[in-house]
């Protein structure tokens, strides 16, 4: 550690702070709607065109003005059940969404943040349209909080609770082939609650930011957000020495983060001093491209239309009693508890861990019931040609109740999912007939000497197979251990 803080003093070729906009799984922020996007056209079409307005300085922001010379007119496709009067800002918004707060509050929790008691809910300028107000209204919920990385601390700057905004549609030929210089929006994602969460400038290495990233993504998924494409969007503000600060937008794929931030940091450095603030693409090959004039303050004033935001003592003390436990912290415990690596990872990723802690209290043998659970049923679904989903939690929970009162044996359950793809009912799949062990014995030794050479578990494998499931495994490898020297 002290080597590497040692290294910054010495030279440092970079600063950087990340900055991601997370979606949370809630109701939308300023309206009761649910949160869900749409695939089919919408049911209202609205026009629109913005104009630039001042700020709480009373200055006009820089980036507001270079999207208003483009004189773009804007088409919103809005949905009779997911939209309301709020996304067409045609009424006032609703007070923030409760669950949403809550969501919030407890990520700030978990990045050490101080939570605001009062704060002002704010509206800052839209360049591109895609909100019909032409503002998104955004609110500080906490702020001085802290990541540790392997490099050091790394400072949480600010949290912000705000709303999504609206996302790009079909092309303006499919909207309105009259329109020469129009952009189409749906208002389905407009007011979904997003967390701003904005690192201050203190990473040094292209290792660090991608590190911490991943800390930070690992903080959101223990958490009630969103999953899936377009949920999450991440930004990364650099800057080098002889260099002003560049913000690039859509930094979102793990292994191309150190790369593009080397190739930018030999861009900065090529530009030197003439170099410019602004906003930058990320390109899949690693470079950067130009996209607007980095906006500036003169773009937020405050939201006359909703109360200053009280968020009580009481209210956080609630929420720090649920912090979620990180994945890091899960995987260990579950190690402690006798999952394998492979097991965990597998467990983990599924999303299925409360269904798993349902199933161990009905059979304790932790990999055992990840297997049953998470992989016998898709080998099975595979060979069979049917639906993983008929498999569901209820029959795996039927299974292992059965092995637990020695009704049928670990071997026999994959035996018992096989008749079930075939169309058993549960009850009579579980009708598992066996063979005494003394009945079989000179069964095994034929197979033995008819492919002699194999090792115990492969002819476990032939016995197994030839009896499907009516012989104890246990009995089998106890008879096998005694042909195969």
């Amino acid at each position: 550690m002290a080597e590497k803080t040692d290294k910054i003093e010495k030279k440092v070729e970079m600063r950087s702070g990340l900055e991601i906009h997370q979606q949370l799984d809630s109701g939308k922020l300023f309206c009761r709607c649910p949160s869900i996007l749409r695939t089919e056209k919408g049911d209202w079409i609205v026009k629109r065109k913005l104009h630039a307005v001042a700020g709480e300085s009373g200055e006009v922001d820089i980036a507001a003005e270079h999207e208003t010379a483009l004189d773009k007119e804007f088409i919103y496709e809005g949905f009779k059940d997911s939209c309301c009067l709020v996304e067409f800002d045609e009424q006032p918004p609703l007070e923030i969404d409760k669950e949403a707060l809550r969501i919030a509050v407890q990520i700030a929790l978990l990045l050490n943040c101080e939570v605001l008691n009062v704060t002002q809910i704010m509206r800052k300028t839209v360049l591109n349209g895609s909100n019909t107000s032409g503002f998104q209204r955004t609110a500080l919920i906490a702020r001085d909080g802290f990541l540790e990385t392997s490099f050091g601390r790394v400072g949480i700057d600010t949290i912000f609770l705000e709303e999504d905004s609206a996302r790009p549609a079909a092309s303006k030929e499919e909207a309105d082939p009259e329109l020469e210089n129009s952009k189409v929006y749906k208002l389905d994602r407009l007011g979904i609650p997003l967390v701003e969460i904005a690192t201050g400038p203190h990473m040094y290495y292209p290792e660090q930011v991608k590190e911490a990233a991943l800390k930070l993504g690992e903080i959101l998924r223990a958490c009630k957000v969103k999953r899936g494409i377009g949920t999450i969007r991440q930004d990364l503000n650099i800057s080098t020495p002889n260099h002003v600060r560049v913000e690039i937008k859509g930094f979102q794929d793990p292994k191309m983060m150190i790369e593009t931030i080397e190739k930018e940091i030999k861009r900065q450095n090529l530009e030197g001093k003439k170099g410019k603030q602004e906003v930058r693409k990320a390109n899949v090959d690693g470079t950067t491209s130009f996209l607007r004039p980095m906006p500036g303050a003169a773009r937020m004033y405050p939201e006359t239309d909703l109360p200053l935001l009280h968020i009580s003592r009481d209210f956080i003390n609630e929420v720090k009693k649920s912090l979620p436990k990180l994945k890091t912290e899960v995987a260990g415990e579950l190690k402690s508890r006798g999952l394998n690596e492979d097991m965990i990872k597998l467990l983990l990723d599924s999303g299925m861990l409360n269904e798993f802690e349902v199933l161990l209290k009905i059979y304790n043998n932790p990999n055992f019931v990840v297997k049953t659970l998470l992989i016998t049923p898709k080998e099975v679904a595979s060979h069979e040609k049917v639906s993983v989903n008929i498999f569901n939690v209820d029959i795996i929970e039927t299974v292992l109740s059965a092995i637990a009162s020695k009704k049928i044996s670990e071997n026999d359950a994959k035996h018992v999912l096989e008749k079930i793809a075939k169309g058993a009912s549960v009850h009579d799949a579980l009708k598992v007939e066996k063979i005494e062990s003394s009945d079989i014995e000179g069964e095994i030794a034929k197979i033995v000497k008819e492919k002699p050479g194999l090792n115990a578990n492969a002819y476990m494998g032939l016995v197994m197979a030839k009896f499907k499931g009516k012989v104890d495994g246990k009995s089998v490898m106890g008879i096998l251990r005694k042909l195969v020297k």
